[in-house]
């Protein structure tokens, strides 16, 4: 069986364009299916529309968190409920074509673990574009271990790699990182990411800034490396201008540089601190997070489980 997970906020409009052709596709395999929709504190009428799906077919299961968690605790509330052999994932807003999942399934059956998308190209606005892609391209730089250039959360993990994630207690996720860090045998699939069917994206910016940072925290320690390496360079230099003050004062009879280099070096080093204390600072706020082990989610209802 394969258990289709999408996490979904104010998607009322879209939602029954979504499940169409998610059944023009799902209609057609001989394996059997679920499909779980999330809804991540939705304030329009999603939540409505998702029980007048399920009461059509009972195969279409409901999970209603008790406010908006995030996208990505809205699919690990999910993962723990999700029976199949495979699961897949995709976003609700029709960016991720659901006539991919053949490819996707086929590719599973033949032997692989994870199934990733990758994203060719984008509908967004260039700000957005830029914003994606730097990320990817930092992280890949950063982490300490291989996660994909580009690819999303659109994707199909095996049962074996779905029960790894469901042990990771970590509140700050980064799903697709996490996948990459489960490892088995992966494989991608390349796809134009169309644009949303209908209403506003609702991913901001500063949202997409936060899953960054958790992206880059969760799988990185470099933040902390370049820390020591700045404050190393800034003694080097500090260490440099004092011989050349000593020497200026001993062996010639040029002055002192003065007030303006004192400010500039004062302001340098200073502003080299706050840095290095903002990036302990994010280490510690997720440490923090992590000890207090409140639950990731709060499920307010499921329906058809």
């Amino acid at each position: 069986m394969f258990s289709i997970i999408i996490p979904l906020y104010n998607e009322e409009k879209t939602i029954p364009e979504l499940v169409t052709r998610l059944a023009a596709v799902t209609d057609g395999m001989s394996d059997p299916w679920e499909l779980i929709l999330v809804d991540d504190g939705s304030t329009d009428g999603s939540f409505t529309a998702m029980c007048a799906l399920h009461r059509n077919d009972p195969r279409i299961k409901v999970v209603r968190l008790s406010r908006n968690f995030g996208h990505q605790i809205a699919i690990s509330a999910a993962l723990d409920l999700a029976q199949g052999d495979a699961v897949i994932l995709m976003d609700g807003d029709l960016q991720d074509p659901p006539e991919l999942l053949p490819q996707l399934i086929k590719l599973w059956k033949d032997g692989y673990h994870v199934v990733y998308t990758v994203k060719t190209s984008r509908k967004e606005n260039w700000l957005k574009r830029l914003a994606f892609k730097s990320f990817y391209r930092i992280l890949s730089a950063m982490s300490s271990i291989k996660i994909p250039m580009d690819a999303g959360n659109f994707s199909l993990m095996d049962r074996r790699v779905v029960e790894v994630l469901r042990t990771m207690p970590e509140r700050n996720r980064y799903i697709s990182g996490l996948r990459a860090w489960a490892g088995f045998q992966q494989t991608a699939v390349y796809y134009d990411r169309g644009p949303r069917f209908a209403g506003k994206p609702q991913m901001s910016l500063g949202r997409l800034f936060h899953l960054a940072l958790d992206g880059i925290f969760s799988f990185s320690n470099a933040p902390l490396r370049a820390a020591i390496y700045f404050g190393m360079a800034a003694a080097m230099v500090s260490f440099a201008g004092g011989l050349y003050v000593v020497y200026e004062k001993l062996f010639t009879n040029l002055a002192i540089l003065g007030w303006a280099s004192t400010i500039v070096s004062i302001l340098f080093v200073g502003g080299m601190i706050l840095m290095t204390l903002g990036v302990i600072g994010e280490y510690i706020s997720r440490i923090y997070e992590e000890v207090k082990k409140r639950p990731l989610y709060v499920i307010r209802d499921k329906i058809g489980f």
